[in-house]
């Protein structure tokens, strides 16, 4: 199965969605020395995650790791003193990071709706998105089309989660009050990605000069 080898891609956000609350429980042992044998203890002990399920726990703690692992260490003790809904937007930032499908679909798909006339974004859309991934590669082609959907709706639950998707499927600006982080992270990317306007980031950039 060499198909994957040179592939970006994962379909692996299907098995965690968005893990806020698992990941804040998770930190203290990835922030540790002997991380890998105390994830391993909660894997089998199930001690703090309370899954029922040693698989999903195992899959829960793996996608975990690798997000804590797409980005430094020191933006995971800057993260754990943010207020709760930065933390929200801290997490939506490492997933993009994480997934380049999520990636993908955000940069490709929901920003050019947003600019669009009818800022709304449906599961067609990223569908649409996936015939242009799949057709430049070969892994995400061999995809089904089931397991493509399940990674649409896994990041359209994810938009709702942080409220950026209404249930009208509406899309809204990413409500975060430490926008000025991501520029002293010289991430000024994820500002656009949270679907502010020009003159608000214009604005950002000016308050942290």
């Amino acid at each position: 199965m060499s198909i994957n080898k040179k592939s970006p891609y994962t379909a692996a956000i299907t098995g965690g969605g968005f893990l806020f609350e698992e990941t804040n429980i998770l930190l203290p042992l990835l922030q540790s020395e002997g991380r890998d044998e105390r994830l391993k203890q909660e894997a089998l002990h199930n001690e703090l995650l309370q899954i029922n399920s040693e698989k999903s726990r195992k899959s829960c703690i793996a996608e975990v790791k690798r997000r804590y692992n797409a980005v430094s260490p020191s933006f995971w003790v800057d993260y754990q003193a943010m207020a709760e809904e930065n933390q929200y937007a801290a997490l939506f930032f490492v997933l993009l990071k994480t997934y380049k499908i999520l990636f993908d679909f955000h940069t490709n798909v929901t920003i050019k709706r947003w600019n669009s006339i009818s800022k709304a974004i449906f599961t067609e859309d990223l569908m649409m998105e996936f015939n242009e991934i799949s057709a430049n590669d070969a892994f995400v082609d061999s995809w089904s089309e089931m397991t493509k959907k399940k990674v649409a709706s896994s990041y359209l639950t994810i938009l709702r989660k942080i409220g950026m998707l209404d249930t009208d499927n509406q899309l809204q600006s990413l409500s975060c009050s430490n926008f000025d982080y991501y520029i002293r992270l010289e991430e000024q990317w994820f500002l656009e990605a949270a679907l502010l306007l020009p003159y608000q980031i214009e604005t950002i950039k000016k308050s942290t000069l």
